[in-house]
């Protein structure tokens, strides 16, 4: 079974979207972060993906009170990326009720930092791999590394995280599809599970990642096709399973 886990990405306290990443392509969906992350709750939804783009664009938190609202307000477990980049910050999320650390850029240019979590904290700490042109990504995806997403792949095979999200930058926002190809090319290098990000757009999109069938494929996270209403999420929900 293919678990869906709705997205929010918070700027200035807001909900919004960005279009492949790019700040200066920014929706505004809503004012009541909090409010939406109960709705999803309502419609059924036991996971949810916050990013705060600001602290990931300023290498700490800067939506920790709301993403901590959403904690105490839903029984959603909640993972959260953005800023986090020093053990300290990691460890008072976690100690707050965030349930799952995603680290991105943390996680390729501090090893030593992703190695004592990881030891510390085990499947709670996530590792976020966002390509652009099959190159990893960073600070809020603003620069390109030379190190490719299967690199970093291997690099955290090793460790005893709770998974991987793999997000093609190019689909993310598009409401194109994702790239299943390069999905799969991921799982079949990564020995950990992998959550799928990125251009979701339809139920159909639900399938095609679900007819996989792909063992390290556990998990999609859907984030404008619901403000956009492409995708209802009890539909995705039922084709996921």
């Amino acid at each position: 079974m293919l678990e869906i886990i709705p997205a929010i990405d918070l700027i200035g306290g807001e909900c919004v979207r960005l279009l492949r990443g790019d700040y200066s392509q920014k929706t505004v969906y809503s004012k009541d972060p909090v409010a939406i992350a109960q709705k999803w709750q309502d419609l059924g939804a036991q996971r949810l993906h916050v990013v705060d783009l600001d602290g990931a664009k300023a290498g700490v938190p800067k939506n920790l009170p709301v993403v901590l609202e959403i904690v105490k307000r839903t029984s959603l477990r909640v993972e959260m990326g953005g800023g986090l980049r020093d053990r300290d910050t990691i460890r008072s999320v976690m100690d707050a009720g965030v349930h799952y650390a995603i680290l991105g850029t943390a996680a390729l240019q501090n090893q030593l930092l992703l190695e004592g979590v990881a030891s510390e904290y085990r499947e709670r700490i996530l590792v976020g791999i966002d390509a652009r042109d099959g190159k990893v990504a960073v600070r809020g995806w603003l620069d390109v590394s030379e190190v490719t997403a299967l690199d970093l792949i291997h690099l955290v095979n090793s460790l005893p995280i709770g998974g991987v999200i793999y997000t093609d930058i190019a689909r993310d926002g598009a409401m194109v599809g994702p790239n299943v190809e390069s999905l799969r090319t991921v799982a079949d290098e990564s020995r950990h599970p992998v959550t799928a990000s990125g251009g979701v757009t339809t139920v159909a999109d639900v399938r095609n990642i679900a007819d996989l069938k792909h063992p390290k494929v556990v998990a999609a996270i859907i984030g404008k096709a619901l403000y956009e209403q492409t995708i209802d999420l009890r539909e995705a929900i039922r084709a996921a399973s």
